[in-house]
Parts: structure tokens; sequence; C-alpha cells
């Protein structure tokens, strides 16, 4: 009797010691949990993609919100124009810019080419800035507005391009404004020419009216030495 009850103690010992002692996670649960944490990695990454696709979508659609416009300096980096020349094209791109948030859009180029006596149809239009359009916003910085006069002078826009007729008309438009308001390149060069010549010649004159009134006042001065010292004589 006494041995069955030390065997039975024994075995309750053994038992309570092996339910203390804390149990390896069977493989099957090892193996389990790998997929899940893969699932959760994949979902991330999926996320992601998805995220960038939405992104450009919006922008093909143009809806992607405005992102901020880099500062440059147009002086440094367009050192093939003059400052003059700069200005003159900063000065037409704010006129164009009716919005003032500083890019020229799809209706504000639409206003432009009709201003300068050269419509386009809307997918000209478009085609019009996607020719430098490096952002991919649908709409013209001054940067790229700038680009459009760089392209131009270098021989890079086709005969057939918007931006060629936009790049020669404000070229014009902005040099000789107020010449009669003339839409014809020729014609309003010719204009330029005439206007500047009759001012070049305004200020010739000019120049020898004051030459001329220099001579006289120097003879009444010498005249006037010459009776003063018969007086005094």
């Amino acid at each position: 009797m006494a041995s069955d009850e030390l065997a039975k103690k024994l075995q309750s010992r053994l038992a309570a010691s092996e339910e203390a002692e804390p149990r390896p996670e069977s493989e099957e649960n090892l193996v389990t949990a790998k997929p899940q944490d893969s699932e959760a990695a994949c979902d991330d990454c999926s996320s992601e993609l998805s995220a960038k696709l939405h992104r450009r979508l919006d922008i093909n659609e143009g809806n992607a919100p405005p992102r901020a416009s880099r500062v440059f300096n147009p002086y440094t980096e367009f050192k093939e124009f003059s400052r003059k020349q700069i200005k003159d094209m900063e000065v037409m791109f704010k006129r164009y810019d009716t919005g003032k948030d500083g890019f020229i859009d799809l209706m504000e180029l639409k206003l432009m080419m009709e201003k300068l006596g050269a419509p386009q149809t809307h997918l000209g239009l478009k085609n019009m800035i996607k020719e430098v359009d490096e952002d991919f916003d649908g709409k013209l910085s001054f940067r790229e507005f700038l680009l459009i006069f760089r392209r131009a002078a270098a021989g890079e826009l086709q005969e057939e391009s918007g931006l060629l007729a936009l790049a020669r008309l404000s070229e014009i438009n902005v040099s000789t404004e107020g010449v009669s308001g003339a839409k014809d390149f020729f014609e309003a060069k010719m204009q330029a020419l005439s206007v500047g010549s009759k001012f070049e010649a305004e200020i010739r004159e000019e120049k020898e009216e004051r030459k001329k009134q220099e001579v006289e006042k120097k003879e009444r001065q010498a005249a006037f030495k010459q009776l003063q010292s018969a007086f005094c004589s």
C-alpha cells in the first residue's frame, strides 16, 4: 500500500513539473505565423503601389493637388536672354495669368493665342503645353514659358508648332508694343524700325539745337566782354 501511495505522489509531481515548463510552439504554429508576416508585408507594398497609381491617375486627369513650384533665377538660368527680354516676357506672362496663381492654364493659353492672332484648337493647346510641361501638371509655369523662347531660339520647334507662332508673335508684341498694334510680322518690324529711327533723329536734332544755343551764348559773352573793355579803355 505504501509503495502505491509513493508511486501516485511521484506521478503527481511529475505531472505538475511538466505543466509548469513552457511548451515550445509547435511547428504548425511557426509555419502558419510566417505566411501571416509575409501577407502583412505584401499588404504594405500593395497599398504603396496603389497610392502611386492613384497619384498618377490624378495627374493625368488634372485632379492632382498643386505642388509648390521651385524657386529659380531666370537671369542665371536663361543667360542667352538679356535682362530686358526676360522682363518683357515676365510682363507678358503676368498679363495672361488672369488667375494670378503663377501659371498659365489651358483657357488662359487659349486667350493668349487668340489675342496674338493665332487661335488654336483644344487639342492644339494641349499639345503646346505638353511640349514644355516638365512637371506634367497640365499648365505653364514662368520657367516653362521661358523654355518656349529658348527652344524657338535654338530652332528646336517645328514650323507648324503653336509654340513657334507664340514665340514669334510674342517677340513682336513685346518689342513693338504701342506701334499701332500691327499683327503682321514684317509690317510690325518695319514700323518698329521707323519709330526707332524717328526717335534717334529727334535726339540728334535736340543735340544740335543745344550746341547751337551754346555757340550763340559764347558769342554773346564774347561781344559783351568786348563792349565792356571798350568802355573801360
